[in-house]
């Protein structure tokens, strides 16, 4: 019998993430296709505790989604009515047939959709603690399966980039296909500039230069094509800084990197051309949809007004030169919508996994793979104030995988056995073994 421990793990969870990437870059709500995501990662992530061992879990990551899964659960249990009093408007203040007349209310305005938003969050915690539960050298090989998964949405980006400005893919899946495999434009670029430092690592890291060069020039000139002026100036920031922040530890030479600056400097020219001043915020904008969100933040500040309800409640409080057919379903801004919709105890959270973050940035060597994924999920969270990209599944999945590799305890240890130490002058010194991967 061998002693090769079991791979089966991260096969089910690679395929779970690269499933996500196809079929989940819708951004509606009660898509099947979010649903079976959901599912599968939940079924995984049970498969994968059902081992007896694994890497530990920090505890303060954990702590962090018990609280956040509790915020969602309190906003869908009945609660005296008297609570609410002075705490909210009285338009949101409507009885629930659910609970009876007057006794009992919800935290939350439409508790279907905040329950939806429950099994979105259950799943991508559950997906995250299980990438956490495998050893640093299976999360390491999780890479591929996101690769192949960004592949497929290049490559249908670039079918439908070399037809036409503008082609729709409908009845493939149950959303409207625009950009990749995305319903949103902004939200196939936000895949496409969170791999570039991933693609940066396996060309520096991997001994793939050439490899990871061409794919780091296929992704740029698909944010270009994709046309998301955020996308396209975030591509570039993130190209710079993966360079610079990686490079340092890899075996690449300084011609090397100057040559991918030289090449960074044509694409900042054709970034540019992208990009014109009346546009960025028409009177009609992301301005306006923040100054109303903040309105009804005001207004709720101590309950939100349940996960999954800023469409319902944002209409509240637009003015009436401001309503037109299309309506506003998002407040393109990640943290205005989260607080809207959870209230002060929505803030505290965030603040909590900020500091967690800004802890696994500071805090002792960090291996290259990580330094990678703080890279993709720090512009993620940039790109989050001007718009909702952890709103579709493909995203928040991928978010789920990189926080993953950010506090994954077995790269800390990895990091340690590749170095020696070493007397100088009577001092000692740990210096690495090689080039770590």
């Amino acid at each position: 019998m061998s002693d090769r421990p079991s791979e089966w793990d991260k096969y089910l969870l690679g395929s779970v993430l690269f499933i996500s990437l196809l079929i989940g870059g819708g951004t509606a709500s009660g898509l099947y296709t979010d649903t079976l995501i959901e599912v599968a990662a939940i079924v995984s992530a049970a498969l994968v505790f059902s081992q007896g061992s694994g890497q530990r879990i920090p505890h303060s990551v954990l702590w962090l989604l018990i609280f956040a899964v509790a915020l969602v659960v309190l906003q869908i249990v009945p609660l005296p009515a008297a609570i609410f009093s002075g705490l909210r408007p009285k338009l949101l203040l409507a009885d629930s047939g659910l609970v009876g007349e007057t006794r009992f209310r919800f935290v939350s305005v439409g508790v279907g959709r905040t329950i939806e938003c429950l099994l979105y969050l259950v799943a991508l915690a559950a997906f995250f603690l299980s990438v956490l539960r495998l050893r640093a050298e299976q999360v390491q090989a999780l890479l591929p399966f996101f690769f192949v998964g960004v592949i497929c949405n290049g490559l249908a980006g670039a079918i439908q980039y070399s037809l036409s400005n503008d082609v729709a893919i409908e009845g493939l899946l149950p959303f409207t296909i625009n950009a990749g495999l995305f319903a949103n434009e902004n939200h196939f670029a936000a895949l496409l500039f969170v791999s570039i430092p991933f693609v940066a690592y396996y060309g520096l890291f991997r001994g793939h230069l050439l490899s990871g060069s061409l794919g780091l020039a296929t992704l740029l000139l698909l944010l270009l094509a994709a046309g998301s002026r955020a996308g396209v100036l975030i591509g570039l920031a993130i190209t710079v800084l993966s360079i610079v922040f990686l490079s340092a530890r890899s075996r690449v030479s300084g011609l090397s990197i100057l040559a991918v600056f030289i090449g960074l400097s044509a694409y900042t020219i054709g970034a540019w051309t992208k990009i014109e001043a009346d546009a960025i915020d028409p009177d009609f904008g992301r301005g306006e949809f923040a100054r109303t969100t903040i309105e009804g933040i005001k207004e709720n500040w101590a309950t939100g007004v349940g996960f999954g309800n800023f469409q319902k409640a944002y209409q509240i409080y637009e003015k009436e030169g401001m309503i037109y057919s299309k309506y506003v379903n998002h407040a393109h801004n990640e943290y205005l919508e989260i607080v809207f919709e959870g209230g002060f105890a929505a803030i505290i959270l965030m603040g909590f996994y900020l500091i967690l973050l800004f802890q696994a940035l500071t805090k002792g060597r960090r291996a290259p793979l990580q330094k990678a994924a703080l890279l993709s999920v720090s512009f993620l969270l940039i790109h989050s104030l001007v718009d909702y990209p952890l709103r579709t599944e493909a995203l928040a999945m991928t978010f789920a995988f990189m926080n993953a590799i950010i506090f994954h305890k077995g790269f800390a240890a990895r990091q340690k056995s590749e170095l020696i130490e070493i007397d100088h002058n009577g001092e000692k010194f740990l210096v690495p073994i090689g080039t770590p991967s």
